[in-house]
């Protein structure tokens, strides 16, 4: 099953814009939900946890200011705020409140898809989790280090790209290819060198690793406890 970008919401009255808008995102990968008013995004909000809400000003009932106000209060997901007005104090009080983009209608879908775009990675860079503890082992991606039983061992870049990307998917097993992708090396001997590598300085027995683990046929995986 191919794996969805994010899952947006779209938040509009109108329906001609909020079927173009869903199928031009469905066209890029993006999982899509819909609704024609504020009510009925809070009733989706309350049980689906969104990558992103697209978010028209004008409605009716609860304008897309107020459910903003109201629910940054509730949920931390990224807002991006439409408009028919374009007008730079609703630009600004958008802002204000806590939305984390605005873009006036009419707009192009490859500008939408842009700023969809710098949203999630800094979302993803955000929540990168970059210093990590288990077991007797400690490791920090910023100072590229890893510290086991009280002993230092210095990382490289390469093993650093690597590690945090196992690190932010505990459990998910990574093929060589697309480790090689990671860090732009095709040969599988020298990636098993590297895996190698890495486990001398986390592993406490690099040959009988408890971590850093081959899952035959299919790659390498980080069990983290």
């Amino acid at each position: 099953m191919e794996k969805f970008k994010a899952h947006i919401l779209i938040v509009d009255d109108d329906d001609r814009i909020r079927e173009l808008v869903k199928q031009y995102l469905i066209d890029n990968n993006y999982l899509v939900s819909t609704a024609r008013n504020a009510e009925d995004a809070k009733n989706k909000v309350k049980i689906i946890k969104f990558d992103i809400i697209i978010l028209d000003i004008m409605m009716p009932g609860q304008s897309g200011l107020d459910f903003t106000i109201e629910n940054k209060k509730k949920i931390n997901t990224p807002i991006i705020l439409l408009t028919a007005k374009g007008e730079p104090g609703e630009r600004i009080e958008g802002l204000e409140i806590g939305a984390d983009d605005y873009l006036a209608k009419p707009f192009e879908p490859k500008e939408l898809i842009l700023r969809i775009k710098n949203i999630l990675d800094k979302t993803i860079n955000k929540n990168q989790k970059r210093v990590i503890s288990f077991s007797n082992i400690n490791i920090d991606l910023n100072k590229l280090l890893i510290i086991k039983n009280k002993k230092e061992f210095k990382i490289n870049n390469t093993e650093k790209i690597i590690l945090e990307k196992m690190i932010n998917s505990p459990g998910e097993t990574f093929a060589r290819e697309e480790i090689g992708k990671l860090i732009n090396l095709e040969k599988e001997r020298s990636i098993d060198v590297i895996i190698t590598r890495l486990r001398k300085k986390i592993e406490d027995d690099p040959k009988n690793p408890k971590f850093l683990q081959t899952i035959r046929g299919s790659g390498y995986v980080l069990w983290i406890e």
